[in-house]
């Protein structure tokens, strides 16, 4: 009885996650921002990357994206034109090595998964 009850425990988590992840919508690597497909090189290279905070680890606070154990999420900067600062586009990775790749135009108030 306690084995079936942790099994469907585990199921009604991993369909949550599943139906959070189903809510994001898609992206095409090659209709992102130039700068958006210049970070993916620089995550698949390993860096250099521009910006000391790029490769933290993201807390995904809001719950946007699926949830996972800390330290699965890495986030990193995608340089806006013009702004003096970090702006707010962001990509955001899962795993290790990265496996799953996110974007953020609005710095995290919607993603949208890359399709590589």
């Amino acid at each position: 009885m306690r084995s079936l009850l942790v099994a469907l425990i585990g199921v009604a988590l991993f369909g949550t996650a599943l139906a959070r992840d189903n809510r994001i919508g898609t992206v095409p690597a090659a209709a992102l921002p130039a700068e958006a497909r210049e970070t993916l090189r620089l995550i698949d290279a390993g860096g250099p990357f521009p910006y000391r905070r790029d490769g933290i680890t993201f807390q995904n606070r809001e719950r946007r994206l699926p949830d996972q154990p800390r330290g699965y999420y890495r986030e990193y900067t995608v340089p806006t034109p013009g702004s003096r600062d970090r702006g707010a586009r962001r990509i955001v990775t899962g795993d290790k090595p990265p496996a799953v790749f996110y974007y953020t135009a609005d710095h995290y108030k919607s993603f949208r998964r890359i399709e590589r």
